[in-house]
């Protein structure tokens, strides 16, 4: 196999080179990241060799950052899901980043974004009860650096998540 078809012939804006057969490996690794290499190259229709090293170079490359369980969090304890938009005391960057170096140390923020519109970070948290939720946001949120308000909305229910991301961009376009 030619050495552009092993290894990328299609490009997307802010993407490294990928073919069909790296899209393959994201999409299966994305369904069953358990699976064993020869299932994977079976499944996309390679031999096991290339298809490793595949996978070793989309590591590489930072495509690929880790391997997890997904977990329900109901079922070990974790029954409200609040989304917080943190509204900052100051808009200037060491602010910022000191608000944010906070906020990668708490354990019950599962996601946080920088916003436009509104507020400054929207956080998604992750917490025993509203009463947790309510301890939590006046001893632990509240004392981080340059906090002004918080605005919470909580989930009632989950119409999708973990969902894989999508990959059609990464297709090539058939003219």
């Amino acid at each position: 196999m030619p050495e552009n078809e092993e290894f990328g012939i299609t490009r997307s804006a802010g993407a490294p080179s990928l073919d069909r057969y790296d899209v393959a490996i994201l999409e299966a690794l994305q369904r069953d990241a358990r699976q064993s290499n020869a299932e994977l190259a079976a499944r996309i229709g390679l031999s096991p060799a290339p298809t490793w090293r595949r996978v070793r170079r989309l590591e590489e490359l930072g495509v690929i950052t880790g391997y997890r369980a997904e977990i329900d969090r109901r079922k070990i304890g974790l029954g409200v899901l609040a989304f917080v938009r943190v509204d900052t005391e100051r808009d200037n960057g060491e602010a910022i980043h000191a608000l944010e170096d906070a906020i990668r140390g708490l354990p019950e923020v599962i996601a946080c974004h920088y916003i436009s519109g509104a507020g400054t970070f929207e956080l998604q948290v992750l917490v025993t009860d509203l009463d947790a939720y309510s301890r939590w946001t006046r001893d632990t949120l509240f004392g981080l650096p340059n906090v002004k308000d918080l605005h919470t909305s909580f989930s009632l229910g989950e119409v999708k998540a973990g969902a894989a991301l999508p990959l059609d961009h990464l297709q090539p376009v058939v003219r």
